[in-house]
């Protein structure tokens, strides 16, 4: 059986506590990659806001910069599985993403 930390003591789990951790672990790897999608959504949306003002009528967007829009726009149903959401949601020593999809292009 497992073990439980209560109070700064550790001892093991009865056989309805370890029914209820276990209960509990399932909905968490059930819901884990919605969560992962959810995460991957809010990024996309701070990196598609940061360029929004190339969007006024008085500036002009470049090419380079609608295509990496789509991309960014087509993440979810380019993107399906969990291993994938783990790809785009990589992370450096310092916590930087390391996918080059987040990157905004340069000319």
């Amino acid at each position: 059986m497992g073990k439980i930390l209560y109070n700064g003591v550790v001892r093991d789990m009865t056989v309805d506590e370890q029914k209820a951790y276990d209960a509990q672990m399932a909905v968490f790897d059930a819901e884990r990659p919605s969560r992962k999608l959810s995460q991957i959504k809010r990024i996309r949306l701070e990196k598609l806001e940061s360029t929004d003002y190339m969007a006024n009528s008085d500036v002009t967007m470049p090419d380079y910069i609608k295509t990496w829009r789509q991309t960014l726009r087509d993440l979810p149903q380019n993107n399906t599985t969990e291993s994938q959401y783990d790809t785009l949601l990589a992370k450096d020593a310092d916590g930087n993403l390391t996918n080059s999809v987040w990157t905004q292009p340069k000319e």
